[in-house]
């Protein structure tokens, strides 16, 4: 009986080593750890029988279902230098029938590299991914290694929108010949979707939706069905941007932010014909991925917008029709979050960078 009782306070007491809680406006969060052990976790997404797909960005993609977590073969060389390496996965509204994977990365292009898109079929077993190809990747090639972007989401009509950030060269992203600095839009295969608005010019990229953004990590649709993009500034002047169909929004020549030397930043805080952001943060909180709430477990903040800060080490929460920052949610865990993204059962996931782990928040009672 003794040992009965010592093994029940064993097995309690690694329980309770995963989990915490986390105060909130809507009472006490449970947070526990899912998974841990990543090299810099980047993305999360969920497949349909409930398991998590985590990339690392040193070039790795695993499977986390409860206890059984391992690492699935046959992703594609990634550079895995400076901000580069694999970045997001996206599992599309068809995986049941498809099985197909969508895998953003930091391509070896010449000299430099590019953010590219891939396509691939996850076997049976989870343990493989078939069938890899290319279907997209940023022209020109870039010498340095920031300023990726590439958060790629599906639309409901299956086409696929894909941030690109400016790779630190600042003047590509007012330059239409450049994929750098826009959001793009493609066709399921990769093609140009025939309703782009550059389509027809012949000085433009015709994948580009949007231009003049910076780094833009976070992506998501509200349910509206509008798109937002969440971006880095330089020091001061983080956005959340609304995404208009052939929209400027500025960078680098308006900005709520200064360069890092302290100068001012191109001609100010505004120009005729440039979108302005939804909402900013000065000073930055270096702002990664960004879900938009269902509802589902905590009916309050449907709709709400979650932001992972890798600065501050907290989750902004934003909500109205003229977004504002409502709410901090921050605990021992949430150090560098660079993901965050809803689960099928409305919990909430977060990548932390400090200690490589995956977490789960839902309900404490």
């Amino acid at each position: 009986m003794t040992k009965i009782i010592l093994l029940v306070i064993f097995l309690l007491s690694i329980a309770s080593a995963h989990a915490d809680t986390m105060d909130s406006s809507q009472g006490q969060l449970k947070l526990e750890r899912m998974a841990s052990g990543f090299d810099v976790p980047w993305a999360i997404d969920f497949l349909p029988n409930g398991a998590a797909l985590v990339t690392e960005r040193a070039g790795r993609l695993n499977y986390v279902l409860g206890q059984n977590k391992f690492r699935i073969k046959g992703v594609p060389r990634v550079v895995a230098r400076g901000q580069g390496g694999l970045l997001d996965v996206l599992v599309p509204g068809d995986f049941h029938q498809s099985r197909q994977l969508f895998l953003t990365f930091s391509k070896s292009q010449g000299n430099g590299s590019g953010t590219a898109l891939a396509v691939a079929a996850l076997s049976n077993d989870f343990k493989r991914l078939t069938n890899l190809r290319v279907i997209f990747e940023a022209s020109p090639s870039s010498s340095t290694s920031r300023h990726y972007g590439a958060r790629v989401i599906e639309s409901t009509d299956g086409t696929l929108f894909l941030t690109l950030g400016e790779r630190g060269e600042r003047d590509s992203a007012q330059d239409l010949s450049r994929h750098q600095g826009s959001v793009i839009h493609l066709n399921r295969n990769g093609g140009t979707p025939a309703s782009n608005p550059f389509v027809t010019r012949r000085d433009s990229q015709p994948q580009i939706w949007s231009y003049g953004h910076r780094n833009p990590q976070g992506m998501a649709f509200d349910r509206r069905g509008r798109l937002w993009v969440v971006e880095h500034g330089a020091k001061g002047g983080d956005e959340i941007n609304l995404i208009r169909k052939g929209a400027n929004y500025g960078w680098p020549i308006i900005s709520y932010g200064r360069h890092y030397s302290g100068a001012k930043i191109g001609e100010g805080t505004s120009k005729p014909g440039m979108q302005q952001p939804v909402w900013y943060w000065d000073p930055s909180i270096a702002p990664s991925g960004m879900m938009i709430y269902s509802g589902k477990l905590w009916p309050s903040w449907r709709g709400h917008f979650f932001v992972g800060s890798l600065k501050l080490d907290f989750l902004s929460r934003l909500s109205g029709e003229s977004l504002t920052e409502k709410e901090r949610l921050k605990g021992a865990a949430t150090g560098r979050i660079r993901e965050i993204a809803e689960a099928p059962d409305g919990s909430i996931w977060f990548a932390s960078e400090n200690d490589g782990a995956i977490y789960r928040l839902t309900p404490a009672n």
